[in-house]
């Protein structure tokens, strides 16, 4: 078991709790202190988001971030070379978020060895397509060692489910709604039908819920559903506030208390 797995096995009856951000903002070099920050204040795992030029799925506040972390000159090869140093600062598990280009970009058996040499736990990249990753790449993955998370949404199928379960090795992030990143939950009747179903369905991996989990009452919402929830546009909101650092350990206390 990678970190992921140990983290969820025993888990027990706590609220998981994980943080996104983006890697280069707000300044190039800011990453592994924030990534700290967010251990320290209590923060289960973290996905640290590599930019791209065209972030299709993400709302106006983790669009305006990567755009800065691009300016300041984030590359993947600048990032694994920070994250060299990752494993002596933070134990808990990490995982890189951003899209399929600029991996293919890397290479992608260069990249997942990268993430095995640095001690990241699994990737997100939401617009790989399931077939590719099983025909393709599924195998790189499991040499390395990397969980690869696939996003389900309110219109995926439940066979497409099912077999997103059958691939997964770390948890199935929930996308609350089918819209960008950056809009509230609002839970609906029609929410709460959607995540009741997913737990129904008696899946073997856990379930983690994002997009729209902003406060402590939408945490807590979010996890009544599902083992965790995942806070990200408003925390790099956050990191565009002067003292930003300082500000890390209130942020997420109000989350949790």
């Amino acid at each position: 078991m990678n970190r992921i797995n140990e983290l969820f096995a025993k888990k027990g009856d706590k609220r998981i709790l994980s943080i996104y951000f983006t890697a280069g903002y707000p300044t190039l070099d800011s990453t592994l202190d924030i990534a700290e920050a967010l251990e320290k204040a209590g923060v289960d795992f973290l996905e640290i988001g590599f930019p791209y030029s065209d972030p299709v799925a993400d709302g106006p506040v983790i669009q305006h971030s990567s755009e800065a972390a691009l300016r300041h000159g984030m590359t993947l090869h600048i990032l694994f070379e920070q994250l060299k140093a990752l494993r002596k600062r933070v134990s808990i598990p990490v995982l890189l978020m951003g899209y399929v280009n600029p991996v293919l970009q890397y290479g992608v058996e260069n990249f997942c060895k990268s993430c095995t040499a640095v001690g990241v736990d699994g990737v997100i990249v939401p617009d790989l397509p399931m077939y590719e990753f099983e025909e393709h790449y599924r195998p790189i993955f499991e040499a390395n060692g990397l969980s690869n998370i696939f996003l389900v949404t309110p219109q995926t199928s439940e066979a497409r489910i099912r077999k997103i379960d059958d691939l997964s090795t770390g948890f199935i992030y929930l996308l609350s709604s089918s819209a960008t990143t950056g809009k509230n939950l609002a839970v609906s009747e029609d929410t709460t039908t959607y995540f009741s179903r997913i737990r129904g369905m008696g899946l073997k991996n856990p379930v983690v819920i994002g997009f729209g989990i902003s406060n402590q009452e939408t945490f807590i919402q979010a996890t009544d559903y599902a083992d965790g929830a995942i806070v990200g546009s408003a925390f790099v909101r956050l990191l565009g506030e002067a003292d930003y650092m300082e500000k890390i350990p209130r942020f997420v206390r109000q989350l949790r208390d």
